[in-house]
């Protein structure tokens, strides 16, 4: 930094000057000898309010100040303006890499966000506030006059699931005026950038009960389900637990799925710490309950932009992904007039053959006129590139759909002249969730399909639910193969933006039945690629 007396010096320097150049009595001359002497000054002077945080040049309108974020990076006013732009490079630069959405968040939630992150502020990590409810914890003792409460999470199965499930526990957290705290193992680390400002959203290592975590499961004496089942909890117990344990994955059981009714939320409502497992996107059976009807109404008047909104909201590449994210972007994609992305998932070789799959890809995109047919009679000879350029970006555990259309057309000319180029960034040829590379170049995938003009994605697949989710596009699903048989239809385009809640209650709570809750709501509705997921859809449609 430039001190005061250097410019105060330059500035008595530039005065003697001007005062010998006054003696020139040409008329033109003096003009010039005062932009000579201004310019320099002006350029110390920028040099510091630099430093200081302040630039004249933007106060008097003569260039862009490129660090205050525009509307559209902000996402319609989800993100905070005031997070520094280094330490999350993503967070407001994937604005350039998709298209501006259409689909703006309720004021309502844009406030709702700015409060809870008030909250996570200060009742978060190391604060006063969190130590005290830590000594409340470990001695047991529930405080009523605390007004910090928290949500823990445990991660589950693999990444899309995971993003899911955040989702779904920050939007309870949000209900319930808690704290939503993420367990980071090294299988997920250096993924995100943390989401709320001044704040981490990261349990501490030092956490009381770390090492208890990962026993914690369906069969888990004292979680939330179990001590229902054996009349350990109810409405009317006076002394409660200060912590309990939440059971939401895909394979819990009658009694976990209570959670999901207002009377058990009565209970719940009073405990400090709940400490949550889940593996699924349990988010659309929240508006099952009457007591967060009114206030998801508000926060969501269009039903089918929950995770649009909350997942971009959450969700920016660690600075160390979006570097793999935008130079694959860069050197591959960027040039394409349009950009299809193939998103492919098999959930059993045996009865989804890759031929049977291939040929189902191949009848979709010719179907939808997504890709061109080729003349696979004709060879190319040399690039024509008159017509339209495709790129086309598979992902995809295996290779093959890759070498087989990346094949078909660099060697075969299309039937209508376009170009089409494909491309797979990695083939890992099986999952591995607790891998940290993997997961790394997982999430990079997400984005880059996120970022594609169109969208394919396979049935049942969270991958392409978080994919269509942050991208703000309706795919087109590839149903699920059966016994080797390509189903009729092989495809269609999905009604509604939202993830499938693949293993929802079937119970009413207020009637004590079974029943199918895709009946009880007009917004919530089976999904397109599993016939007993539910999911939300906009009534309009019914």
């Amino acid at each position: 930094m430039f001190s005061d007396g250097f410019i105060q010096s330059s500035i008595r320097k530039q005065q003697r000057q001007l005062s010998k150049l006054q003696r020139f009595s040409m008329p033109w001359f003096p003009k010039l000898a005062l932009l000579l002497i201004a310019l320099p000054v002006l350029f110390i002077v920028v040099l510091i309010c630099r430093d200081k945080g302040f630039n004249p040049m933007v106060a008097a309108g003569l260039m862009h100040d490129s660090s205050q974020p525009t509307s559209d990076a902000l996402l319609g006013g989800l993100l905070p303006p005031d997070i520094r732009r280094k330490s999350c490079l993503s967070r407001y630069q994937s604005i350039s890499y998709h298209k501006s959405s259409p689909h703006k968040p309720s004021p309502y939630l844009v406030s709702k966000l700015r409060e809870y992150e008030k909250l996570h502020k200060r009742c978060g990590p190391y604060t006063k506030s969190y130590k005290k409810s830590i000594k409340e914890l470990v001695s047991g003792q529930i405080d009523s006059s605390s007004n910090c409460r928290y949500v823990v999470w445990l991660a589950n199965c693999g990444l899309g699931n995971r993003i899911l499930s955040m989702t779904s526990a920050f939007l309870y957290a949000l209900l319930t005026d808690r704290v939503l705290l993420i367990n980071e193992e090294s299988d997920m680390s250096n993924m995100f950038c943390e989401p709320f400002p001044d704040a981490s959203w990261i349990l501490p290592e030092d956490f009381p009960f770390m090492n208890q975590l990962y026993s914690f499961g369906r069969d888990y004496a004292q979680s939330f389900g179990n001590m229902l089942e054996n009349r350990m909890i109810n409405t009317s117990t006076e002394l409660l637990p200060s912590c309990l344990y939440l059971y939401l994955s895909h394979d819990y059981d009658h009694h976990d799925k209570l959670f999901f009714c207002d009377q058990e939320q009565a209970i719940l409502r009073n405990i400090p710490w709940l400490i949550m497992k889940a593996n699924i996107y349990f988010l659309p059976s929240l508006f099952l309950m009457s007591s967060f009807e009114e206030e998801l109404s508000k926060l969501f008047p269009d039903k089918e932009m929950v995770f649009h909104h909350l997942g971009r909201y959450l969700f920016h590449p660690s600075n160390q992904v979006w570097k793999l994210i935008t130079s694959y972007y860069k050197k591959y994609l960027a040039k394409a007039e349009e950009r299809i992305g193939i998103q492919i998932r098999i959930f059993d070789n045996k009865t989804s053959p890759v031929e049977h799959v291939m040929d189902q890809i191949l009848t979709c995109t010719d179907k939808e006129k997504l890709l061109p047919r080729v003349d696979m009679g004709k060879s190319i000879v040399a690039p024509s590139g008159k017509g339209k350029s495709k790129a086309v970006l598979i992902t995809s555990l295996v290779p093959y759909y890759y070498e087989k259309m990346m094949n078909m057309y660099s060697k075969h000319p299309t039937l209508n002249g376009e170009v089409v180029a494909v491309y797979q960034p990695s083939h890992e040829e099986e999952q591995q969730s607790e891998n940290n590379v993997h997961n790394q170049k997982a999430w990079a995938e997400i984005n880059l399909l996120s970022m594609m003009d169109v969208l394919v994605t396979s049935a049942w697949s969270t991958f392409g639910y978080v994919a269509q989710g942050l991208g703000g596009k309706k795919p087109w699903i590839l149903y699920k193969i059966e016994n080797k048989t390509i189903p009729d239809p092989v495809c269609g385009r999905a009604k509604s933006l939202e993830p499938c809640f693949h293993a929802p209650p079937v119970y009413d709570c207020k009637a004590k039945r079974e029943v199918d809750t895709a009946t009880i709501i007009p917004y919530l509705r089976h999904c397109e690629d599993i016939y007993w997921g539910i999911k939300l859809f906009n009534s309009t449609y019914y």
